[in-house]
């Protein structure tokens, strides 16, 4: 699947190369104002001059782009990002003297960044609501054969302010499943622990380059495997829920990355012990013990422990054991946070406590009834 998905990709960004039209926006659009900017370029929000829809127009600099990193991020978006919560191109692509442009849905209400409350997240029932959307968006996606390697706050955008509805946009990194590229370390909390050699290669030939010694320092690869996209999943959930990033960066040299991965170290060698014979009544008592003892990281306080068993499948250290998009699905409906936890506790106890007075009181009523048929 993933081999023909790369194929059918490239053919169609050979024949889309055919009959690149180049012509002025000017002419055809009225340009609204600016939604976004990074590295790869910027997007505008746009009106079509002859239909009067609104689009985003997604510019990509000429010196900077290659033609076939835009018409590959063009073809994916129109032909495979069919699922209502990834971004769809529209079919318009051209070239200017300085860009080469193509159209896509606009998220009207910015992206889930802006949003995002610092070091207090969102509302749960709007982080389920995301989660729930992205899982079938990037499931969808890696159906197809490939894998986002991109997800983050600033590349989901809104359709609306409660977050109904929410797409995953900007394909420039994504690659079909099995494609080897190039390991790129940055320092982001999104980027996978097995990207950390990548860093290690990096600090080896800026070290020889101030030594002067002439060394030759052979590119990392790494294949691209769906579970990229749950480690950014995984690190989406506690950003959304929490207003802050659980590290800096997911190498030993963050304190942070450091105390989960021995964290996750211990809770993982308590599961995979085997109990056996008359011991298994101590040694569940010791385990329970140990589980006790073994308390999550100081930065996961707050978080119930439906969410951090699905934190423990997203965020696995070992990239191929991690739990895929699709499981978030399992723990929807729950609470998330502990607040919540106990909000639900605090009602039961008074449900609880009302429906114990009408048992009394129909408990009383019962014997009076009783009583009344004994006199007569």
């Amino acid at each position: 699947m993933a081999a023909e998905a790369a194929q059918e990709l490239d053919e169609l960004c050979y024949l889309s190369a055919q009959s690149l039209p180049t012509f002025k926006v000017s002419k055809h659009f009225q340009v609204v104002k600016l939604l976004g900017e990074g590295t790869y370029g910027k997007v505008m929000l746009a009106v079509h001059r002859k239909r009067g829809t609104p689009m985003a127009l997604k510019f990509f600099p000429r010196k900077s782009t290659q033609l076939i990193s835009f018409l590959r991020e063009y073809n994916l978006s129109l032909s495979y990002c069919t699922h209502p919560s990834l971004t769809r191109a529209l079919g318009i692509f051209f070239s200017t003297s300085s860009y080469y442009v193509f159209a896509q849905q606009a998220g009207l209400y910015g992206d889930l960044y802006s949003v995002i409350v610092s070091e207090v997240g969102l509302d749960e029932d709007r982080v389920q609501r995301v989660m729930s959307q992205l899982s079938g968006a990037v499931t969808h996606l890696h159906s197809l054969g490939f894998v986002h390697r991109d997800i983050k706050p600033e590349n989901i955008f809104l359709c609306d302010k409660a977050c109904r509805w929410v797409k995953l946009g900007d394909f420039g990194l994504t690659r079909a499943i099995g494609t080897t590229v190039r390991a790129v370390w940055y320092e982001s909390p999104f980027c996978t622990p097995e990207a950390g050699a990548a860093k290690e290669a990096q600090k080896e030939m800026e070290r020889s380059q101030n030594e002067e010694t002439e060394k030759e320092w052979e590119d990392i690869w790494i294949t691209v495997k769906p579970y990229i996209d749950s480690w950014s999943l995984g690190v989406l959930v506690y950003c959304l829920l929490t207003g802050c990033f659980p590290w800096e960066e997911s190498t030993h040299d963050d304190p942070a990355y450091r105390k989960f991965k021995k964290w996750f170290d211990q809770e993982d060698e308590m599961k995979n012990v085997e109990w056996k014979g008359n011991e298994e009544t101590v040694s569940s008592k010791i385990m329970e013990q140990k589980q006790k003892d073994n308390r999550p990281p100081s930065q996961f306080e707050g978080l119930s422990p439906l969410v951090m068993t699905l934190l423990k499948e997203l965020l696995h250290p070992e990239a191929k054991h991690r739990g895929s998009p699709e499981d978030i699905l399992s723990y929807l409906g729950e609470p998330w946070l502990m607040e919540t936890v106990r909000e639900e506790e605090r009602k039961a106890e008074e449900a609880e406590k009302e429906a114990m007075k009408i048992r009394e009181r129909r408990g009383v009523g019962e014997e009076l009834l009783r009583e009344e048929k004994g006199e007569r």
